[in-house]
């Protein structure tokens, strides 16, 4: 999992419901209209649900492409997204979170719950091990992320998370300034010279 020099494609961790606020659909609405304008591919877990079925249907709407990766498991159980641009199949939620971070130049975590938080904390913990140095974002909509900024805030405070890489998570909450944000750290990223 090497770097990238452009946001050619950005993974989206979020939810497999849509959430009780409209805000959330708004926002991944906004995002996916956004990438597709900046020619900027989905990757994302390919099931045709709540958030992440949205983001799917938005991106393609819009003229963009989708790619999803999904266990065969939720295949059976007709959860997939049949209309992507390419949907891959795997046997296990590793290798799914494995190909999603192989198929990204960057991610993004909108509001989800404990799958998408699995996936920005494995993600976070690669980052942090130089397994990559693709950037990582919060998309932050009506706050949903910031009991989990205090906690990582605390976590530098105890010791147990080094301020550098606490900064490793970009946040914002409007789409078009948080791809920005990643767009930036990725050309950080491919400075000659940068070590991650």
């Amino acid at each position: 999992m090497g770097s990238v020099s452009a946001l050619s494609r950005i993974c989206l961790f979020c939810g497999s419901s849509s959430g009780l606020d409209p805000a959330y659909s708004r926002a991944i609405i906004d995002l996916t209209e956004t990438m597709a304008a900046r020619h900027i591919g989905l990757v994302y877990g390919g099931a045709h649900v709540g958030l992440m079925g949205l983001a799917a249907d938005t991106i393609l709407a819009a003229g963009g492409r989708a790619y999803g990766v999904i266990p065969q498991s939720m295949v059976d159980r007709e959860i997939a997204h049949k209309g992507l641009t390419e949907l891959h199949i795997v046997t296990t939620m590793h290798q799914r979170k494995a190909l999603m971070a192989d198929l990204a130049s960057a991610f993004i975590a909108a509001p989800g719950a404990y799958g998408t938080l699995d996936e920005l904390c494995e993600i976070l913990t690669w980052a942090q091990l130089e397994i990559h140095s693709k950037p990582i974002g919060l998309l932050n909509t009506n706050g949903y992320w910031d009991p989990l900024l205090v906690m990582l805030d605390r976590a530098v405070e105890a010791g147990f998370l080094k301020a550098k890489n606490r900064a490793l998570v970009l946040v914002d909450s409007e789409p078009a300034s948080l791809i920005d944000k990643l767009a930036e750290r990725s050309n950080f990223y491919n400075t000659p010279g940068y070590l991650a």
